[in-house]
């Protein structure tokens, strides 16, 4: 299962990116265009690893798959390290 958005966490979308900032644990994270677009296409837009991957595959289609499959595995898990996001056992 996806890992889900931590409902204390503000999400600011911007023209570049997005910035995410969670008052509780006191963490200001800073995200790029494709950054910010998985963070958009987390539950509920996606149900699943494979919904989002073929959401952002679709929407970055001149990426290499295993490439943006690999670096959006890689922002998750820097996102739950740092509390703005909750693995689903912790909902």
């Amino acid at each position: 299962m996806l890992p889900v958005v931590n409902p204390e966490v503000i999400y600011q979308s911007l023209d570049e990116g997005g910035v995410l900032f969670s008052p509780k644990e006191e963490v200001y994270f800073g995200l790029n265009a494709v950054g910010a677009k998985v963070w958009e296409a987390l539950p509920p837009a996606s149900r699943s690893w494979e919904e989002l991957f073929s959401t952002l595959e679709t929407r970055y289609p001149a990426v290499d798959p295993a490439t943006l499959r690999a670096d959006a595995r890689e922002l998750i898990d820097e996102l739950l390290e740092q509390g703005l996001l909750l693995s689903p056992a912790d909902e």
